[in-house]
């Protein structure tokens, strides 16, 4: 499967809410992400749905709009809308409102403080304190004092008709849309057992003074005229409110993370602004701090917007954002990212990207947009949701004449029925994988590994090859000095001291590399001064230091001052063979040295490998470095397969004739040259260190650039689908299981509506299992 970068990009949160406004103005062009080419896109808030069917609906009405597309989640009570680019707003929201439900713009970056489920709360205490002594009195004879149904009765009315009001209204308005949902299950069967109790109250037996009757577990036991079900109708509608507040908390849990990462920005910021004609600190909420001004964090404040330390030196815990449990120390010149925590000095920062361009509001976007997809299991399961009621309804009629037929009574008939509309409530499938999936993406983010869409989770399952780029991914990307071979007679240290005072005057990646080992040897009597320098380009620098004529660079420079090399040549076969950059040093006319300088090989890419491999993946590593210097880096992290020497266009060959073998590739990479390769994988895996064009052309991004986090990402994604499927099974097998023996008159209405509830329950706390997810890799 290969896919386009375009098809990958998710907006910001600002992009989206641009989307609303986009909506609201008819504006054309693309303002949303992916599938809305030549239109925008919007996320509305959905509120009533009760059920995967539910969910269906809203897609459906919303698809009849004309261009437009709809993907609506149960879990998280959202749409995501794609529409032609001038469409109103209003219009979509009319849509929602006509299939019965209400709809607002979702705004991503506003963390609702509210208590949503005190409503429910209040009316499921409520219902089950009334609901226990009438379930108490049905199930134990000895407690039934005189003229106890009718108190059983003022007992239940208030459950089941203020209780239970949620799900009537719901069921009222499916079926003035001519449609049918687990509402109306419950509806219907609550509503059937009250009325068919008063009728045995009133008109039968049951209502007798003094009169008792056994709790009965089967409906085949059901006695006619004088039995009533109160316990089932007051029973089913507190089980069913209990299971739906429980199930509420669970979602929430299911949210933890994503609401933590977006609470973890600061909410105010010291801002360095001229105020009469001085700079002073102003104290400003951090919406209004703009790109470029300088800001103050304290110590124990977080960073309010990514930008780079202009003054002042710190350890930073941004373990919020990327998982690293060991704070990052920072200084002028440095990154940090907003979210993370001071946890030392004072520090000065200019502001770079502010508000939802930020590194954390960027996360948090992908976050909310994996938690708002579905997979392909999750669409499955809505087809057969969208029919399922429908079916049961059916089927609850069919039961109900069945028994009429045999001649069993409308007592046994109707409890037979009642029990297949409570049992058979769609609840447990409509769960099954978005909360999963909120889970697994929530504990992703909180790692440091942003999962982009639900798809990618199915993918990483079926990946076999894993092609790791080399500069920045297995290797840091920066030049470190790796060895000083000194002539015979000629001391390491001084060789080291004398040319690293001449590179300090380059910028060049090698003379930092060089300056920076030779600052550390001599960190108490610093490097010398130099005068006289000159760079020659593309061969090396020259000066005096100390009275001497230094020259460092390649050894061509040193011969063309006459300096020959000769005596080192072994040395300088030996780290050229290896893939290492050599440096010759010389000075008063002899050559006094070799200095190696080699990419920094990452300390975890050798573990990183080693965890893939016992993931069942085959490690590739394909790089635009030479070959030699390919193969050292692949002989110390212990991957055996090396394609050296290719340009961006030869990457994409690589992962092109890996698919066409059969295999399913996933490619780790981190810069612009990766990008293509990311796009063209069934999987892309950008390091988050890396380039913007590389993050924007992956599936996954790995936010703490440590190449383990793959390793990671892999496993979860594998654990979180593992957890869905095994969520499906259960709602499958469990419906399947339930209703032939709720229809062969097995269960009471009551016992079907804890069965039901509890069902819901199990599936959402399974899916919370995947919380207790650990890194291999250190995050936390």
């Amino acid at each position: 499967m290969t896919r386009r970068s375009s098809d990958t990009t998710s907006p910001s949160a600002s992009a989206r809410a641009g989307t609303a406004d986009a909506v609201r103005a008819g504006s054309s062009g693309r303002t949303g992400g992916a599938g809305a080419r030549d239109g925008v896109s919007v996320d509305l808030a959905i509120s009533g749905m009760t059920c995967a069917s539910c969910a269906g609906r809203v897609e459906r009405k919303l698809g009849k709009l004309d261009g437009v597309s709809a993907t609506v989640n149960y879990a998280t009570e959202r749409a995501r809308v794609e529409a032609p680019a001038g469409t109103d707003l209003a219009t979509l929201l009319a849509a929602v409102e006509s299939a019965g439900y209400t709809a607002t713009e979702h705004r991503p970056e506003v963390v609702e403080e509210e208590d949503t489920l005190a409503p429910l709360r209040r009316r499921t205490l409520v219902s089950v304190a009334l609901a226990v002594p009438v379930v108490a009195l049905a199930m134990v004879p000895a407690l039934q004092f005189s003229a106890w149904q009718w108190v059983s009765l003022a007992l239940a009315l208030p459950v089941v008709l203020w209780g239970g009001w949620p799900f009537h209204r719901a069921a009222a308005v499916n079926l003035r849309h001519g449609a049918a949902t687990m509402d109306t299950l419950v509806s219907v069967g609550t509503l059937a057992a009250l009325l068919w109790s008063l009728y045995a109250l009133v008109l039968g037996t049951a209502g007798q003074i003094g009169m008792t009757h056994g709790f009965v577990w089967l409906a085949g036991d059901a006695d006619g005229s004088g039995a009533i079900y109160l316990e089932a109708a007051a029973g089913v509608t507190a089980f069913v409110l209990v299971g739906r507040y429980l199930e509420g908390r669970s979602k929430r849990s299911a949210g933890a993370a994503l609401r933590a990462l977006l609470e973890s920005g600061a909410k105010d910021v010291a801002v360095r602004r001229e105020v009469d004609g001085t700079v002073r600190e102003v104290r400003v909420p951090v919406e209004e701090l703009a790109v470029g001004e300088h800001f103050v964090v304290r110590p124990g404040e977080k960073v309010a917007a990514d930008g780079v330390v202009v003054d002042g030196s710190s350890a930073v815990d941004v373990s919020a954002l990327t998982g690293e449990p060991v704070p990052a120390e920072v200084g002028p010149g440095d990154e940090v990212a907003g979210g993370g925590v001071n946890a030392g000095g004072r520090l000065v920062v200019r502001a770079e990207k502010v508000g939802a361009d930020t590194q954390l509001a960027q996360t948090a976007a992908l976050v909310e947009r994996a938690q708002e997809g579905k997979a392909d299991v999750q669409r499955l399961a809505d087809r057969v949701s969208s029919i399922f009621v429908p079916v049961v309804v059916g089927l609850a009629v069919a039961v109900l004449g069945f028994w009429l037929g045999a001649g069993a009574g409308w007592a046994t008939a109707l409890t037979a029925a009642v029990a297949v509309l409570i049992i058979a409530c769609p609840c447990a499938l409509g769960l099954a994988t978005p909360t999963a999936l909120m889970v697994g993406t929530g504990r992703g983010a909180s790692m440091g590994i942003v999962v982009r869409g639900p798809e990618v989770l199915e993918q990483t399952r079926r990946v076999d090859v894993v092609v790791l780029d080399k500069t920045g991914t297995v290797t840091t990307g920066r030049m470190s000095l790796a060895d000083v071979a000194p002539a015979p007679g000629q001391d390491a240290g001084e060789v080291l001291r004398l040319a690293g005072a001449l590179e300090a005057a380059s910028e060049h990646p090698i003379a930092r590399a060089i300056t920076a080992a030779a600052q550390e040897a001599a960190a108490q009597e610093g490097l010398p001064d130099v005068t006289g320098f000159a760079s020659r380009d593309g061969l090396g620098v020259e000066g005096s230091v100390e009275g001497r004529a230094v020259v460092v660079g390649r050894p061509r420079l040193l011969a063309e001052r006459g300096l020959a090399v000769d005596a080192l040549d072994a040395a300088r076969a030996e780290a050229e063979a290896s893939g290492r950059t050599v440096v010759a040093v010389g000075w008063d006319g002899a050559v006094r040295g070799l200095l190696v300088v080699a990419d920094t090989l990452k300390p975890t890419s050798a573990d990183a490998v080693r965890q893939l491999r016992a993931l069942g993946l085959r490690p590739l590593l394909v790089t635009g470095d030479h070959e030699a210097a390919a193969r050292a880096v692949a002989a110390e992290v212990g991957v055996e397969e090396v394609v050296a020497g290719v340009l961006p266009a030869g990457k994409v060959d690589v992962v092109r004739r890996l698919q066409e073998q059969g295999h399913v590739v996933a490619v780790v990479g981190d810069g612009v040259n990766d990008a293509a390769a990311l796009a063209q994988a069934d999987l892309g895996l950008a390091i988050g260190t890396g380039t913007d064009v590389a993050v924007e052309a992956s599936d996954l991004t790995l936010v703490r650039g440590d190449l383990r986090s793959a390793a990671d990402a892999v496993r979860l994604s594998r654990a979180t689908l593992r957890t869905i499927r095994g969520n499906l099974r259960w709602a499958f097998a469990y419906n399947v299981a339930a209703i032939p023996l709720a229809a062969a008159g097995v269960l009471t209405p009551m016992v079907a509506g804890a069965a039901m509830a509890l069902s819901s329950v199990f599936v959402v706390t399974n899916s919370l299992r995947l919380r207790r997810f650990r890194s291999r890799s250190g995050a936390v």
